[in-house]
């Protein structure tokens, strides 16, 4: 009796190219967000609380919205987490890695949620503040961690693109340059 092939595993094997490209696209538009915000602050030379990026301008309340960040950080969380079983070798260790910095992320958002439902602040602060945020302003944490999430997560798919043949030989997914 054959066991019916699931969600997850057709997501990384017959799926797995399509899957990242709509992962890519979701995380190329939150990183442009947090890019347009910087060249308001620091280009533009908005003030922060106007500086919202592209969708923040007008719905004000994305910004200020600690679910809507905690929401993000969770489905960039749960997207590293679905798709890693397709990659292999060493495309699968920089997907790793992009995912362990991206659960520390989820866990300071998670914090930052806390915060915002009990009105009670890190630190004494006068509004939601992460672990890192003690150290970093925000904004510059924030593009920071949009960083050193994507940088691996980037290298993670161009090894995937052009597996070493040890590492094609076991991939199950069409998104080798050149696979069938």
């Amino acid at each position: 009796m054959s066991t019916p092939v699931t969600t997850r595993r057709q997501l990384n094997e017959r799926h797995h190219k399509a899957a990242l490209g709509v992962f890519l696209v979701i995380v190329l538009a939150h990183w442009a967000e947090h890019i347009v915000q910087a060249i308001q602050i620091y280009a533009l030379g908005w003030p922060i609380p106007e500086a919202r990026g592209v969708l923040g301008l007008p719905f004000p309340w994305l910004v200020t919205s600690e679910w809507m960040h905690y929401g993000y950080a969770l489905v960039m969380l749960v997207g590293l987490i679905l798709l890693r079983p397709g990659f292999t070798g060493r495309s699968r260790t920089w997907w790793t890695i992009a995912l362990a910095i991206q659960f520390w992320h989820h866990i300071e958002h998670l914090l930052l949620l806390l915060q915002a439902i009990t009105g009670t602040h890190l630190a004494g602060r006068p509004v939601p503040t992460s672990i890192i945020q003690l150290v970093i302003p925000r904004v510059e944490l924030h593009l920071f961690y949009n960083a050193v999430v994507f940088v691996p997560m980037v290298v993670a798919m161009l090894l995937h693109r052009r597996p070493r043949e040890a590492e094609r030989s076991v991939m199950r997914c069409g998104c080798a340059l050149g696979a069938a």
